[in-house]
């Protein structure tokens, strides 16, 4: 269970925009434009690794990427292909509605994030600073320049919960989907969001227990933060014990986006049962975040977990319409990235990417253009 009345100490600063005090200044104004120029037809270069990302027989190797034309980098592991039993047990204490019935799903090679997409790489899109920082051009520029950014926020979203070192929160699942289409411009390589099966696979690495690390809840403050532990706040990534597969936080610290929409029947409803199914949204609320937070009780850092999206994630949102890159309430959810070894066709991407809803796409286009 999420407790969102234990962050009312972060409301002021929107409360008082709400009543007509001037927002927080959080950017150059000079990089708050949001008119966008259109991306070319034909794909865009594929920037070079610095170590190989598979090895001779094809086998998924650990790698590290930097976003070009920045020192920034973030490491991908491989994670390899399998079969699993999503969901959880009948008998696993604590365990939602939603989780069953338990079934077999077949998962292909993929790559994922070693931590979750921390402030350093997020702002880098979010503030365009790859733009202001430029000093020549970079062959990818016509490509990630053409992706949407977020509006400036009226606060700084960290919350004064730091920024060095920790993962990126607030983002709606759309402005997480467009980082990774921005990313997947800047270095020609497919990134995206995991989905649902995708994610749970990675958090189990191969174990079956209620976390991936076995059954016992004295053993988490080792592996995780949460309500008991994290002191009201999350934490800089990988400062607890992996998983076995060397992923760090998968339980606790911020919850993670993927693709899918909640459906607590969806289980025993899907005639899927391979890894990439997705269950598309078609309504705004509710989409599924994984993991649980430094705000989650135990029971929500289970590897089998679900936690649905609300509209109460943006109740101090004072945008009218409310904002389509921020969960001003949800200072607890950020998102981890993946890469496919088998990415999809250019047609198919950007479903893993845009907008879903006409609400949403209507207010994106009118910012594109450089209105509301």
């Amino acid at each position: 269970m999420l407790h969102l009345n234990r962050q009312s100490n972060f409301a002021l600063p929107l409360l008082l925009c709400l009543l007509g005090a001037a927002p927080v200044p959080t950017q150059d104004p000079a990089l708050t434009d949001t008119a966008y120029p259109s991306m070319p037809e034909e794909p865009g270069p594929v920037s070079p690794l610095k170590t190989p990302d598979v090895d001779q027989e094809g086998g998924l190797m650990e790698y590290e990427e930097f976003i070009p034309g920045t020192q920034i980098s973030f490491t991908l592991l491989p994670i390899p292909a399998g079969t699993f039993k999503m969901g959880s047990p009948s008998s696993e204490e604590d365990r939602g509605s939603g989780e069953s019935p338990q079934h077999a799903i077949d998962v292909a090679p993929f790559w994922m994030g070693r931590f979750e997409v921390t402030w350093t790489e997020y702002h880098t899109w979010q503030f365009k600073l790859d733009q202001a920082r430029r000093q020549e051009a970079d062959p990818s520029d016509a490509w990630a320049d053409a992706v949407s950014r977020p509006t400036p926020p009226y606060v700084p979203m960290d919350f004064e919960m730091g920024i060095e070192g920790c993962p990126a929160v607030c983002m709606t699942q759309l402005a997480a989907k467009q980082y990774t289409r921005w990313l997947t411009m800047k270095t020609g390589r497919f990134y995206r969001l995991p989905t649902e099966a995708e994610w749970e696979y990675a958090c189990r690495a191969g174990t079956e227990s209620a976390y991936s690390f076995g059954e016992e809840i004295d053993d988490l403050e080792d592996y995780a933060w949460f309500f008991d532990n994290a002191d009201d706040r999350y934490h800089p990534v990988g400062q607890k014990k992996p998983n076995p597969w060397g992923l760090f936080d998968m339980h606790g610290n911020v919850a993670e986006w993927v693709l899918d929409a909640y459906d607590a029947t969806y289980y025993g409803d899907c005639d899927s049962n391979s890894a990439t199914r997705v269950n598309w949204p078609k309504e705004l609320y509710p989409r599924v975040v994984r993991g649980g937070s430094w705000d989650s009780d135990p029971e929500d850092l289970r590897s089998a977990a679900r936690i649905r999206s609300k509209k109460g994630w943006k109740v101090q949102d004072p945008q009218l319409p409310k904002s389509i890159w921020y969960h001003t309430d949800a200072s607890f959810v950020g998102f981890r990235l993946v890469r496919p070894l088998t990415p999809p066709s250019p047609d198919e991407r950007s479903r893993y990417w845009e907008a879903d809803t006409d609400n949403v796409r209507t207010i994106q286009n009118k910012q594109r253009q450089g209105g509301r």
